[in-house]
C-alpha cells in the first residue's frame, strides 16, 4: 500500500497497536530481568574474554583496552530476556502468518545457534575464541537462512527486489539464496557490533525504530509491531547494559536480533535501504573483513585493533564517546534510510 492512500485515520490504529505493544514488551523484559539475574549469578553466567582473534594471533590490544572490565565477573546470555519477552508478546498479542511468523521464526533460529555459542563459552575456560567455532556457526546461520528463504519464496510468494528510484525487478527463486546472505550478512554484523557497552543495542533500536515506521507506511501493521516490540525490549536491556554494563547480550541476543533485522529488510522489500539504514553494521562487519584479509595477504594491520570500534578506543576515545558517537550517527543513518524510501518508491 502506499503511503498517500493511507488517511490519517487509517494510521492512528497501526500507531497505538505499535505504542502498546512496545510498552507491553518493555515491561515483560523488566519483569524477566530480577529472575535472569538470579540465575545468572546463581549459577555464573560469567562472560570470557576472548584470548585469540579468528587468524589466531593473540588479542594484546583488545586484551589491555578492556582487562579492568574484566577483572569483575560480568554475565552473559542476558539476551535471553528478550528473546522470550519478544515471543511472549508476539505470539498473544501480533501473530500473523504474512507479516510476523518469518522474523519470529528468525529471532529464535538466531537465539537457538547463539545461546550454544555462550553455553560453550560460560562452560569454558575461558582460552580462545571461548566458543562454538566460526565456520559452525556461519553454517548454521546459513542453514536457518535458506529454510526462511525458501518459505518467502514458495509460501508467501515474494519473488522481487526494490531498487530504489528505479523499479520493482522480478528473480524468481533467486529470491532464496538472496534471503539467505542478507539473514546471515546481517546476523554476523550485529553479533560483531556487540563489544562495548550498550553499542550493539542503541544501534539496533535506530533499526529496527526506521523498518517499523517503514513497514506502518507500507500497509504492513503487524510487522511494523512486531519492530516496536524489539525496540521496547532492547530499552529495557539498555537501561542495564549501558557503561557500566550490569550483563552483557552475548550471542543469544546479537544473533537473534541480527537475522530478525535482515528478515524483516527482506519483508518491506527494503533491502537496499539496510546498508543505509545499518549502515555502522556494515562498517563493523566490513572493518572486520578487511583487517583479516590485509592479515593473510600483506601481514600487515589496516587498524590498530578490529572491529572498528576498538580502533577508536586503541587512539584514545573513552568506550562511552566511540559508544555516544555511533548511537548519534545509527540514528542519523536510520531517518536518511526513511527519507530514501519515502522518496525511492518503497511506500
Amino acid at each position: 500500500m502506499s503511503v498517500v492512500n493511507l488517511s490519517h485515520e487509517a494510521l492512528v490504529d497501526p500507531l497505538i497497536h505499535m505504542a502498546v505493544l512496545g510498552s507491553l514488551s518493555f515491561l515483560v523484559a523488566m519483569a524477566l530481568t530480577p529472575i535472569y539475574t538470579y540465575l545468572a549469578y546463581r549459577y555464573k553466567f560469567w562472560k570470557k574474554q576472548r584470548t585469540t582473534s579468528t587468524t589466531g594471533e593473540a588479542l594484546q590490544v583488545f586484551t589491555k583496552l578492556h582487562a579492568k572490565k574484566f577483572t569483575r565477573s560480568i554475565p552473559t546470555m542476558a539476551g535471553a530476556i528478550s528473546v522470550i519477552a519478544i515471543i511472549i508478546v508476539t505470539l498473544v498479542f501480533n501473530l500473523d502468518r504474512g507479516e510476523t511468523w518469518l522474523p519470529l521464526a528468525a529471532l529464535i533460529g538466531g537465539a537457538f545457534v547463539g545461546i550454544l555459542d555462550d553455553i560453550i563459552n560460560i562452560r569454558g575456560n575461558g582460552h580462545g575464541v571461548a566458543g562454538l567455532r566460526s565456520s559452525i556457526k556461519f553454517l548454521m546461520i546459513v542453514g536457518i537462512g535458506v529454510v526462511l528463504g525458501w518459505f518467502f519464496y514458495e509460501k508467501l510468494g515474494f519473488t522481487t527486489i526494490m531498487v530504489p528510484f528505479v523499479g520493482t525487478f522480478d528473480i524468481s527463486y533467486w529470491i532464496i539464496p538472496l534471503f539467505a546472505f542478507v539473514v546471515t550478512a546481517t546476523g554476523n554484523a550485529v553479533n560483531i557490533s556487540d563489544g562495548l557497552d550498550g553499542l550493539a543495542g542503541g544501534l539496533l533500536v535506530a533499526s529496527f525504530s526506521a523498518f517499523g515506521l517503514i513497514a506502518v507506511l507500507q500497509g504492513l501493521p503487524m510487522l511494523a509491531a512486531f519492530c516496536t516490540t524489539v525496540v521496547g525490549v532492547l530499552l529495557s536491556y539498555l537501561w542495564f547494559n549501558i557503561y557500566p554494563a550490569r550483563f552483557f547480550m552475548g550471542d543469544v541476543g546479537s544473533f537473534a536480533f541480527g537475522v530478525s533485522l535482515g528478515v524483516v529488510a527482506m519483508l518491506t522489500n527494503s533491502l537496499l535501504l539496510l546498508p543505509v539504514i545499518g549502515g555502522l553494521f556494515v562498517l563493523e562487519a566490513g572493518s572486520s573483513l578487511l583487517q583479516i584479509l590485509s592479515k593473510k595477504l600483506f601481514k600487515k594491520k589496516i587498524f590498530i585493533s578490529a572491529p572498528i570500534h576498538h580502533h577508536f578506543e586503541a587512539i584514545g576515545w573513552p568506550e562511552t564517546k566511540v559508544t555516544m558517537r555511533f548511537w548519534v550517527i545509527s540514528f542519523v543513518l536510520a531517518f536518511f534510510g526513511v527519507i530514501l524510501a519515502l522518496a525511492g518508491g518503497h511506500v
